[in-house]
């Protein structure tokens, strides 16, 4: 009687492709798929191929944990001096009439209504402004520290800092260490969009380039900030491009192993110069985290940001290698809601969530930043 596959073999022997089988059986050994594999993958993979094979490296990595956190967002300004072509969410500085700019204080009220409540961190990042410079930050972060010092302060990304840290005529490695001093912890991950130089041309010509961006995260590593990385899929790149970019922070983490984990970011097209573009499936941006789950060995978290990609669909990442949803975040985040995303509102419950989770099967689990569990939630009872 012939056994009966299950589990990785029958993955492998799902397809007769045998170069998606060397693939495959290159993950069961644990070993790392070089970038002609990765582009073969979004060139010959198909959503139940790679999907399976990421489902399975997530399982062992994280068993059925899911991770999510207790977060909110300061967004001190939308007016910035950079011209996105993505961008739905910026105000150029001629124009800042039409934008908002928040004062220290209007800050320091957000910080304090959450006083009391079980959130663990504070997520600061917004557009360039010319008058919010190194010092303005240094002192909002010094006074969050002082009013909280139990709140993890994750702010900046790339792009701001680089601003700043020119701004303020200091070296990358002088202004990194002033905000870390004044209580600053952690790095988000935008600002890296793609970091093929050629299509950054074409979406962000005039911030950081790729290099820069990368430069930023190794000093915050150094300094012994994790942060996180991002890339933004869906527009004008190749799959070249994207296995290039993920290639890159592959090759960082290898170096310092100072990233929490790696978001993929769907360009959403909703009023803004890229319009015409349109968006990708859902079954590429599937396919897309699938691919990055195992491309991206060195990463343990693959997260989905739920107000970006809509709740359903985060939902279901979590079949396709996703072990994070990011936080509850209490609508306090415009980003991606002004760009059409379909979370116009985008706050949810722990309880919300932690449903989320237990719909597919997974077992909820808060974290801290740096993924430290802090609770774990009982699974569903069984039906």
């Amino acid at each position: 009687m012939q056994k009966t596959q299950t589990g990785i073999e029958a993955i492998i022997d799902s397809t007769t492709d045998e170069q998606l089988r060397s693939i495959a059986q290159k993950v069961h050994r644990k070993e790392r798929l070089t970038e002609e594999e990765g582009i073969l993958l979004f060139e010959k993979g198909e959503l139940p191929f790679v999907g399976a094979l990421a489902n399975y490296v997530a399982q062992e990595l994280h068993h059925n944990k899911v991770y999510f956190n207790k977060n909110f967002h300061i967004e001190p300004t939308n007016v910035c001096v950079f011209t996105c072509h993505f961008c739905s969410y910026s105000r150029l500085y001629k124009h800042r009439d039409e934008g908002w700019e928040l004062s220290m204080e209007q800050m320091m009220d957000i910080v304090r209504k959450y006083d009391g409540q079980e959130v663990t961190e504070v997520h600061i990042v917004g557009g360039v402004h010319p008058k919010m410079n190194l010092e303005f930050f240094c002192e909002l972060v010094s006074k969050i520290r002082a009013h909280r010092p139990d709140l993890h302060i994750k702010g900046f990304t790339a792009v701001e800092l680089d601003y700043m840290f020119r701004k303020a005529k200091l070296t990358v490695e002088e202004g990194m260490k002033k905000l870390n001093e004044a209580g600053l912890q952690s790095l988000p991950g935008g600002g890296a969009e793609i970091f093929a130089p050629a299509v950054r041309e074409k979406i962000c010509a005039d911030k950081v380039d790729g290099e820069g961006w990368l430069h930023i995260h190794e000093t915050a590593h150094k300094l012994g900030m994790p942060t996180n990385a991002t890339m933004l899929y869906g527009h004008y790149e190749s799959y070249a491009d994207r296995i290039d970019h993920m290639s890159q922070l592959r090759q960082l983490q290898d170096k310092t192993n100072g990233f929490n984990c790696f978001i993929p970011l769907k360009y959403r097209s909703g009023d803004n110069d890229m319009s015409h573009l349109g968006e990708v499936s859902l079954v590429e941006d599937m396919r897309l985290y699938a691919i990055a789950r195992l491309f991206m060995d060195n990463f343990r978290n693959l997260k989905a940001y739920w107000p970006m990609l809509g709740r359903q669909s985060a939902q279901l990442s979590l079949s396709f290698g996703v072990n994070d949803l990011d936080g509850t975040i209490d609508d306090t985040t415009k980003i991606y809601s002004m760009a059409g995303a379909e979370e116009q509102s985008p706050s949810m419950s722990t309880e919300d969530l932690c449903n989320l989770i237990r719909m597919v099967g997974k077992v909820p689990v808060e974290r801290d930043t740096r993924y430290n569990e802090l609770k774990v939630y009982e699974e569903a009872a069984s039906m």
